[in-house]
């Protein structure tokens, strides 16, 4: 395999144990200082804080799933689009989040990852986080 073939994996591996749950394999992908960046606030993130965000999503959201993903690699990272879909635990209520997502990657794991999503689509992923 060369670099390109190895991000490739690596990208849809991260995306597969998200939608399948996995927070570990999800936090394992990052180095330990990588740093996480979101367009919604601007804040930069730890892989822990990341994990953390997730394990909430995972429990309030089933039928995950990263629809229409457009994968592209390039020397020392990838650029991901796609549609997150799933459904609400709490109302069965349908959600859709579509995304950009640029990650760097050195020796197999992300260091930088920016986050680009609408934060109307975050609402309705969070409607009943609080419940």
């Amino acid at each position: 395999m060369n670099e390109q073939d190895d991000i490739r994996a690596m990208a849809t591996r991260f995306f597969d144990a998200i939608e399948q749950g996995d927070i570990e394999t999800m936090q394992n992908s990052f180095t330990p200082d990588a740093a996480i960046w979101h367009n919604t606030d601007e804040l930069i993130v730890t892989p822990a804080q990341t994990a953390q965000t997730l394990t909430g999503m995972v429990a309030r959201i089933k039928d995950r799933e990263y629809a229409d993903r457009r994968l592209t690699t390039f020397p020392g990272g990838f650029v991901q689009q796609h549609v997150l879909k799933g459904r609400r635990v709490h109302d069965d209520g349908p959600v859709r989040l579509p995304c950009a997502i640029i990650c760097e990657v050195e020796n197999g794991r992300i260091t930088r990852l920016d986050e680009y999503f609408d934060s109307a689509h975050v609402a309705e992923f969070r409607k009943f986080a609080n419940a």
